[in-house]
């Protein structure tokens, strides 16, 4: 015989002449009482919610999975839009997606399809009915925010950075996840979310003329204009800066912006050629060299300088030139040593000592890259009267470098190098000059810019942006 009765402290105890039916009816009531909580919590909008979030299927419904069950986790599994706790937010959103072109984007990237006012008016009930498409249409707003905070952050097409990658967490502190929760807790949802833009002057007056297009409804405009503004805008979100102090290098503009303090202060440049392209990147700029020598890389000391130097023995003497072994020893060159050089030129690096007429220029700016390159002075500053200057062989020559580098130890609060540098240039003496807070440098690729309100549009040297153009207005 077995009896159920409740204690005094509310437990269930059993009670039976025979232990193992005693067992028995216990291990029954467990699993009686789990299987009640389930089909309670089946009904339940919390794990409604989780239980959509466990299906494959639906995962791969959406663009940014794993952001979005991190969203979810940290609200409890939760409805986050249909809550009840602001009925507009919903209506909100989906208005921000709907004018994701007045961002260079579109909304056919963000459920727009799916997420339909009326629909939504529908699940903002005072006194809603909890259904599965509920739960679903809240997730799919979650995936769809979180798309457009990654896409206006990073853009949609970044070479650096894949979805999958941005979708596994933080990139360089930013996590849209973490950023959409954020905006949800503010008064102001809209202002919050587009704060996640670049904030480099370059993008905000790109995305300032955009805004006053639309609000024109694009008059006048081409469309090869709009499509050149959105390429260039999805090309600024790529970089990853937020320093107010900044070089930023534009390759088809021939230019160099210094931004320090919100003052800008240009310089002409000459970029590599089509054939031995400048490369786009990020860096920081770290020191600079007054009277550099100057390092030939392999593949112009084989191509270019070994036919010279076989066919004219006085070019090495003319151009300040020393040739080096591999242990780094000078070397004579004489006709044997010639010939030896000609059959292994890679057993041999070239140098030109510092002075006028070394290709660096009086100094060299350095920063860090995977490409060899850097920012310098040059001998040949008559080049800089040329409208088109794609000339070198990928380094940046910079207009007026010892004005650039005095401008740098201004920035640096190191006014008192000033006088030291000038000498070093003046004399052509070498001497470091490090940076107490490094200046990050920008190298990029933008055909489009807005000077005075009015855009400007320039050259493809190097034929870049057709391809993104077919992928960025191709998937519009």
């Amino acid at each position: 015989m077995t009896k159920i009765i409740i204690s005094e402290d509310n437990n269930l105890e059993f009670y039976s002449t025979n232990s193992q039916n005693m067992k028995a009816i216990a291990t029954f009531i467990v699993l009686v009482f789990f299987s009640l909580v389930l089909q309670a919590q089946i009904t339940d909008k919390t794990t409604r919610i989780a239980a959509l979030l466990q299906d494959k299927n639906n995962l791969s419904k959406l663009y940014y999975p794993k952001s979005v069950l991190r969203f979810y986790t940290k609200y409890n599994m939760g409805y986050t839009w249909f809550d009840g706790s602001n009925s507009d937010l919903p209506e909100i959103a989906v208005l921000l997606l709907g004018y994701a072109d007045q961002f260079g984007l579109s909304s056919s990237g963000y459920h727009c399809q799916e997420l339909l006012p009326e629909k939504l008016r529908s699940m903002i009930d005072p006194n809603p009915n909890d259904s599965a498409e509920k739960a679903w249409l809240d997730i799919l707003m979650t995936d769809a925010l979180v798309t457009f905070i990654n896409d206006l952050h990073f853009g949609k097409y970044n070479p650096k950075h894949t979805s999958s990658d941005i979708d596994s967490g933080y990139i360089n502190g930013f996590c849209s996840d973490d950023e959409l929760i954020f905006a949800r807790s503010q008064n102001d949802f809209l202002r919050t979310i587009l704060k996640v833009q670049p904030q480099i002057s370059a993008y905000k007056q790109l995305q300032d003329h955009l805004n006053t297009l639309y609000a024109n409804d694009l008059v006048n405009i081409s469309q090869s204009q709009i499509e050149k503004i959105i390429i260039n805008m999805e090309r600024l979100r790529w970089i990853n800066t937020t320093s107010e102090n900044y070089i930023l290098v534009n390759i088809p503009s021939y230019s160099l912006e210094f931004h320090t303090n919100k003052v800008q202060r240009d310089f002409k440049v000459i970029v590599g050629k089509p054939s031995t392209p400048s490369p786009i990147l990020e860096s920081v700029v770290t020191h600079f060299t007054t009277a550099p020598d100057w390092k030939v890389p392999q593949s112009i000391f084989r191509k270019e300088m070994l036919p010279k130097i076989i066919k004219n023995s006085k070019y090495l003497t003319d151009h300040h030139y020393s040739i080096y072994d591999r242990n780094g020893n000078e070397v004579t060159v004489n006709p044997a040593r010639l010939k030896e050089i000609s059959r292994n030129p890679s057993s041999y690096s070239i140098r030109q000592s510092s002075g006028c007429d070394n290709a660096l220029g009086a100094v060299v700016f350095r920063f860090e890259n995977t490409y060899g390159i850097y920012l310098h002075d040059t001998s040949q500053k008559q080049l800089f009267n040329n409208e088109e200057r794609a000339l070198s062989h990928g380094c940046i020559r910079v207009q007026q470098a010892d004005k650039f580098a005095e401008l740098l130890l201004e920035n640096d609060g190191s006014e008192d190098q000033l006088p030291i540098l000038k000498n070093a240039m003046a004399g052509y003496k070498r001497k470091d000059f490090v940076l107490k807070q490094p200046i990050p440098i920008i190298i990029t690729y933008l055909t489009c810019s807005i000077k005075n309100g009015t855009p400007v549009f320039y050259k493809d040297i190097y034929h870049l942006d057709s391809d993104l153009t077919e992928k960025v207005i191709t998937n519009k």
